[in-house]
């Protein structure tokens, strides 16, 4: 009988995503935010937004902050696997590391911490619709 675990086994562990935690800063993170909004787009932006705000829950366990820590750490991280100086796809990494968290943590974020994240959202992009923020 497979384990719960065994489908995640590829994933990084949690030494791995803690080499990440010296780049976390909420400075850093609305920095890199606000320049690169428009290059990451709604959802990407969002997807860091929601992360952000799950980790200030109090409902979201621990481990699940472990890894939002060495997701937002690796999106700030300047030196990642593919450099960000590459443009558009030089993002794609950092999205597919928040994506990876998120799907993750998914079942342990609040609707609280999804309308926290679309407030903040809307102050970067004012016209969003409801569809732009489909992620999963």
């Amino acid at each position: 009988m497979e384990r719960q675990d065994d489908k995640h086994d590829f994933l990084p562990s949690r030494q791995v995503l803690l080499k990440f935690d010296k780049w976390y800063s909420r400075t850093k993170l609305f920095d890199k935010i606000s320049r690169v909004a428009k290059k990451a787009g709604v959802k990407g932006v969002y997807a860091a937004l929601l992360l952000y705000y799950a980790l200030a829950d109090g409902k979201v366990p621990l481990r699940d902050k472990i890894i939002v820590v060495g997701a937002l750490g690796y999106f700030i991280c300047p030196t990642d696997f593919i450099p960000d100086i590459l443009g558009p796809l030089g993002y794609t990494d950092d999205i597919s590391a928040l994506m990876w968290a998120l799907s993750r943590i998914w079942n342990n974020i609040t609707p609280s911490t999804h309308e926290r994240a679309k407030s903040r959202l809307r102050q970067w992009f004012p016209s969003i619709d409801e569809s732009d923020l489909t992620l999963f």
